[in-house]
């Protein structure tokens, strides 16, 4: 074909709600951007996912104390 490949793309904001429209250079167009984000999971993670079983009470626990570390100011821990 003669002169440059355009690909129209309208979209709607997932926050606003509000429609775009947008011309975007063939070269420049990547049709993996129209799948889910979640679907990149390949199955060596779902299976790693499945056998570590359900987060427990105690590894919640845990991971508020972890965080509560990481937010302490570090003057105030030496001190």
């Amino acid at each position: 074909m003669l002169g440059p490949n355009y690909v129209y793309v309208r979209f709607r904001c997932g926050r606003c709600k509000r429609i775009g429209e947008q011309l975007v250079h063939e070269h420049e167009w990547d049709p993996a951007i129209l799948r889910e984000a979640g679907a990149q999971a390949g199955r060596a993670d779902l299976k790693r996912f499945a056998e570590m079983g359900d987060i427990s009470a105690e590894e919640v626990i845990e991971f508020h104390y972890a965080l509560a570390r990481l937010s302490v100011d570090p003057e105030e821990q030496a001190g």
